[in-house]
């Protein structure tokens, strides 16, 4: 199946959108084939700003309108308490309210950007969405993530070279809550770092600090503004270490 013969089957349907490589190349393909597609940006504490502006970019560039859903999923004890399932918590309670609110929109089909790059069995998000009955269009037809990406590149996205991001919540230790504080402060730090030059890197939280995590090209700058570094967390963490196992990032 291509992606133009999925739309010609579903020709209208809510897509669930972060913004991302995958969401974005969706997005734009169910509108090149004349389909009706809405996208549905889920606003929680564990979507950093930079994501909501990105998605709104996107849009804009298509001429798409995005329906923003603005939900605080601190209140959910099941999310908070940071379990080793704590994302198949996460996937169900939004993708539930998601599903729920375009529904009352008039959309019966939810879609959402999962490719055939993705490993349903490392996934545990996955199965909550599975279980609420939510198409992945991309996997169905084939498409990895390189070729992903290769497409938007050819269709113009601005997407195609985005890294990888995986929410706020990933930087907090399995078992330790996450708090809006802890979040905020990742948020803030890895701005900060953002603005230093650093990319696809990940600021994780220790007992009483930050570990920063970068690909083995960007070693050397991180020693190089040591100083640029310290001053931009030390507001927000005690400790700040630098992890010298390169991270190797996951497309």
């Amino acid at each position: 199946m291509t992606l133009d013969q999925f739309f010609q089957e579903n020709p209208k349907a809510a897509l669930a959108f972060s913004g991302g490589v995958d969401s974005a190349y969706l997005l734009w393909a169910g509108l090149q084939a004349g389909a009706e597609v809405w996208p549905y940006f889920v606003k929680t504490p564990f979507q950093p700003q930079f994501e909501l502006e990105d998605a709104y970019r996107l849009c804009e560039q298509l001429d798409a309108d995005l329906i923003v859903l603005d939900y605080d999923i601190l209140d959910q004890e099941t999310v908070v308490s940071n379990p080793p399932d704590r994302c198949y918590h996460c996937k169900r309670w939004m993708f539930s309210k998601l599903k729920c609110y375009a529904a009352s929109e008039g959309f019966s089909l939810l879609i959402d950007g999962t490719n055939a790059s993705d490993d349903g069995g490392d996934r545990p998000g996955m199965r909550a969405l599975a279980e609420l009955e939510v198409r992945s269009p991309l996997r169905e037809c084939g498409l990895t993530k390189a070729q992903i990406r290769e497409l938007s590149r050819q269709a113009g996205l601005f997407t195609w070279d985005k890294p990888s991001y995986a929410c706020l919540a990933t930087r907090v230790p399995t078992g330790q809550a996450i708090t809006r504080d802890s979040l905020e402060k990742v948020e803030r730090g890895e701005d900060a770092l953002s603005r230093l030059g650093f990319r696809d890197f990940r600021l994780r939280l220790t007992g009483g600090g930050a570990r920063l995590q970068l690909p083995e090209g960007q070693l050397e700058l991180a020693l190089a503004r040591r100083a640029e570094i310290l001053a931009a967390l030390e507001p927000d963490f005690s400790e700040i270490a630098l992890d010298l196992r390169p991270r190797v990032p996951i497309d």
